[in-house]
């Protein structure tokens, strides 16, 4: 029954043009076109912002270069990100919101979360775990135990994740290729959280949990070599974790 009601709310959101015919704001450029992909099984929830022009072109999540560096994150293959027995989706805008003057993304939809986030989440109960990608995913899921910006959130990764509230949450900052500075300034992201991102992702998705280890490649300014396990299931991939990866975020003003 559950599995059914999912069905039908995310086909209702998918028609939805509230962000075009009752915006909150100026309405929407384009033809709406909402991205997601919900989930009656899967344990782990990817929060994201919302889609930027190539995933609005082809309608299918994080199917950009960001999303390839979230799945090295993850330490997951494409297949795997897609199978929405593993994983659940969903933006918190779930149309793509437009581009500014710099040719920037704007930030999610306003109409998007009052009309059906809650909806949504109240079906999906076995989600243990939130990944909560960039500051609007973290204002939701997070509320008061959100810092005063991103970079003070995801800092504070460890106490938030081990807080006594369910579903747990990881926050991260976007993963777009551009802003290569962040995690040169910060090593303890892929040192410490990408570790243990890996290690829960892994444990939730595999039967068989983390077997074997694994040398990866540190990010620039470290010299040595770690350690991390490689999950038996075929849907966790043994990427390398290079340096110069980073979160497409702007800190709140």
């Amino acid at each position: 029954m559950t599995d059914e009601a999912l069905r039908a709310l995310a086909e209702r959101v998918r028609a939805c043009r509230i962000c075009r015919d009752a915006p909150l704001g100026r309405p929407l450029p384009h033809e709406p076109r909402p991205v997601l992909s919900p989930s009656s099984t899967a344990r782990i929830l990817i929060a994201g912002q919302a889609p930027g022009t190539k995933v609005h072109a082809t309608g299918i999540p994080f199917n950009d270069r960001s999303g390839d560096r979230l799945r090295e994150w993850l330490g997951v293959t494409r297949d795997a990100f897609y199978d929405t027995g593993k994983f659940a989706i969903l933006p918190m805008g779930f149309c793509f919101p437009g581009q500014d003057a710099k040719g920037g993304d704007l930030p999610p939809r306003r109409e998007c979360a009052p009309a059906w986030r809650r909806p949504l989440m109240d079906l999906m109960p076995q989600i243990d775990l939130v990944l909560a990608i960039g500051i609007y995913a973290q204002a939701w899921h997070m509320g008061e135990r959100r810092a005063g910006s991103l970079s003070e959130t995801v800092a504070r990764w460890r106490e938030i994740f081990e807080a006594d509230a369910a579903p747990r949450v990881l926050p991260l900052p976007h993963p777009s290729w551009r802003n290569t500075g962040w995690l040169k300034r910060n090593p303890w992201f892929e040192a410490d959280l990408l570790t243990r991102l890996r290690r829960e992702v892994g444990a939730r998705i595999s039967a068989v949990g983390i077997v074997g280890l694994q040398p990866i490649r540190q990010p620039v300014g470290h010299n040595h070599t770690s350690f991390r396990g490689r999950a038996a299931e075929p849907g966790i991939q043994s990427a390398d974790v290079e340096g110069d990866v980073h979160a497409g975020w702007r800190e709140p003003e």
